[in-house]
């Protein structure tokens, strides 16, 4: 139930002109409003591109990324491979618009860049071309598409993450055209049995396989009722090591392991050995260049199930003991990378709303962190000659490539400047305030451009997702664009969230909506103390466990003129068996049949004739992440009180929505709820009561 936040949902939406209440400044505040051409606007969010996935190239000229663009006129989300001199330039498109491309990865020797890209059939292959110039070749032709894949290191091969074929995938390899065929039903045996994005699982697993480039020919390395991820090289290109649940029962426990696999025999059980025994999740294993140690991310309190904190390991590639090396720094880390001289590891590292590159040697010891401060680290790569290249974001900057070497931090890439040049965005500032019970919890507040002390605005209470996430310095676009149209946006981060440790994640342990509750309401009274907010005009919201968190906040309190809860639950009971998280509601619940009180007590369906607050519910058809079923019983409640409420589902869309016009559509409908309830000024929308 890793619950997202709407950063990526609302954030393409459409800026409503107007709803101006009396007594209102304009939206970019008084006399200020004429300093700068002007705000944020739907438009600019709609042209905003995302930039991921920085890799150097091996001689260190050059660094690949990706840039993903919403693409109105298509509907859907299109992503092309780019390619930046790292002692900076202009960049170079490497892939044209007609195949999103995504997962750049240079060859050993620096010729060839491979990536991921979707056919017209929507399953991804692996492409190739030469880097000075000419065509993307397909080096893949597997049936059922490619998930991810790594170069070997003298680039002869790759390592394919794949899924095993499904009969549709077998029908299309002997020719047949099923259009018309009536599905067959699916039977299902396995314990987790649905999945986001999915739907309904079957028995087929991923599994690893090796090509030979030069002769496409291909090798399943790993096999079994098992799922086999991430996949790391050796130096020497003798193993590859991996993530996989191997126990009896992998659907009832989360002990993935890190192991190896020979990479030039398929495997009989002969090769294969484990490398972990850490009774909780191993992932993400990087070799060290000298081929002696294998770093990985480890939980190992198994107890905190989903809370527990992440920390850096390190263990023998030949077998042994494994050693925590940031047992005692109480953050989450995340994507281990050895530096050239196997001495150190890098990584990110979440801390009280930033996102750092940390440095940690590799005998352990103390972390430096050589990218810190008001800033967002998304992801690195680390070059030969131990530069690093980076994607970073920051309150006023959508991500863009850095590259960091001996202590200087120079940007490379300039993708919404053009955009964004001369846009006044709302000021971010940093906040500290006590809880009821005197725990200090931090967040960030987005005020209004040109924002004028003395003047109260109408505030949005924003809840992000999870609940183990947290609201960072990374440009947050639904934050300016609420910001842009006058409103005061609080992004707290309450009790449950990660970035300060595990017993503040831990604190909502089998008690959601109450210690979160109070911390988003002191959020709101901070606010309303510094003479920010107006409190007779107030909004809540949130996706996902933010949608449920709203549903907790607007059973407790009146406080609320407006309110929008997306893709959220609110009769728990519902979900087990109908969600994809069967495994951790018995963790943290225990099962209904057997401890049904702390289901209802937990539950916020059960004091729904409490809410008062006008609400809009929203949700996709199709999300298995938290059912559109919590979104329609909640509606119903709500509508049977004689409550003002709304329900829109978004037809075939999962639990992040994918399609731009559904996603500007969203973002349309929570902005003019918010004008319309908590502004108090406006039309109704379509269909509310």
């Amino acid at each position: 139930m890793r619950h997202c936040n709407l950063t990526t949902v609302v954030g393409l939406g459409m800026l409503l002109a107007g709803f101006a209440t009396a007594g209102d400044p304009p939206a970019g505040g008084g006399a200020a409003a004429a300093e700068a051409p002007r705000v944020f606007t739907v438009d600019d969010v709609v042209r905003i591109r995302d930039v991921e996935d920085p890799q150097l190239s091996p001689d260190g000229r050059w660094v690949a990324y990706t840039v993903t663009a919403m693409d109105l006129e298509k509907d859907e989300a299109v992503g092309r491979v780019f390619m930046v001199p790292a002692a900076g330039g202009e960049p170079v498109p490497m892939t044209a618009e007609e195949r999103s491309a995504s997962q750049p990865r240079f060859s050993p020797d620096g010729r060839y860049l491979a990536y991921l890209g979707e056919p017209a059939d929507g399953k991804p292959q692996v492409y190739t071309l030469f880097r000075e110039g000419g065509d993307s070749v397909a080096v893949t032709e597997v049936r059922q598409g490619v998930r991810a894949f790594e170069w070997s290191p003298d680039g002869a091969r790759m390592v394919l993450v794949i899924q095993d074929p499904g009969p549709e995938d077998l029908r299309e390899k002997k020719g047949c055209d099923d259009d018309d065929e009536t599905p067959p039903p699916w039977v299902i045996t396995r314990r987790q049995f649905k999945e986001d994005y999915v739907g309904y699982l079957d028995n087929r697993r991923t599994h690893l396989y090796v090509l030979e480039v030069a002769s496409r020919r291909l090798t399943q390395v790993t096999s079994g009722d098992f799922d086999d991820a991430e996949p790391a090289w050796s130096p020497d290109g003798a193993l590859i090591a991996f993530s996989s649940n191997r126990t009896e029962n992998p659907d009832g426990n989360s002990n993935t392991d890190i192991w190896v696999v020979a990479a030039d025999t398929p495997d009989r059980g002969r090769t294969l050995r484990r490398l972990t025994t850490n009774p909780g999740p191993d992932s993400s294993p990087a070799f060290s260049p000298d081929g002696e140690l294998v770093a990985h991310v480890a939980a190992t309190d198994v107890a905190a199930s989903v809370y527990a904190v992440s920390h850096l390991a390190v263990v023998p590639a030949a077998g042994g003991e494994t050693r925590m090396l940031t047992a005692a720094l109480d953050r989450n880390v995340f994507t281990p990378r050895f530096t050239p001289n196997s001495r150190s590891i890098l990584f990110t590292v979440e801390d009280s709303g930033e996102q750092a590159l940390a440095r940690i040697a590799a005998t352990g010891g103390a972390v430096e962190r050589p990218v810190g401060g008001p800033r967002a680290v998304r992801g690195f790569s680390v070059g030969r000659d131990g530069r690093v290249a980076a994607a970073i974001s920051e309150p006023h900057l959508p991500a863009e490539v850095f590259l960091h070497h001996d202590g200087t931090l120079e940007r490379l890439t300039h993708t919404n400047d053009e955009l964004l040049d001369g846009v006044r965005l709302g000021a971010v500032e940093e906040v500290s305030f006590p809880s009821r019970d005197g725990t200090r919890v931090e967040g960030f507040v987005v005020k209004p451009p040109g924002f004028e002390p003395g003047f109260r605005y109408p505030t949005i209470l924003h809840l992000h997702g999870g609940p183990m996430a947290q609201y960072d310095y990374a440009f947050d676009v639904d934050a300016q664009l609420w910001a842009a149209n006058g409103y005061v946006v609080l992004l707290p981060n309450p009790r449950g969230s990660q970035g300060y440790g595990q017993a503040f994640c831990t604190a909502i342990w089998q008690a959601w909506g109450e210690r979160d509750v109070e911390d988003v309401m002191a959020a709101v009274d901070d606010a309303v103390a510094r003479g920010y907010a107006d409190p007779d005009r107030l909004g809540v919201g949130g996706w996902s466990y933010g949608g449920m968190l709203t549903n907790h906040v607007l059973t407790r309190t009146d406080r609320f003129k407006g309110a929008y809860t997306g893709a959220s639950a609110a009769l728990y009971v519902v979900n087990y068996g109908h969600d994809q998280y069967q495994l951790w509601w018995e963790e943290e619940l225990g099962l209904p049949w057997r401890n049904r009180e702390l289901w209802e007590k937990l539950s916020p369906y059960n004091r729904v004739e409490k809410i008062v607050t006008p609400t809009l519910i929203v949700g996709g058809e199709q999300d298995w992440n938290v059912p559109i079923v919590n979104s329609e019983q909640l509606y119903m409640a709500l509508k049977r009180l004689g409550r003002t409420t709304e329900l829109v589902v978004y037809p075939g869309e999962f639990h992040v929505f994918s399609t731009p016009s559904y996603v500007k559509d969203l973002a349309q409908r929570v902005l003019a709820w918010f004008d319309t309830h908590v502004k108090g000024a406006g039309a109704k929308p379509a269909g509310s009561s």
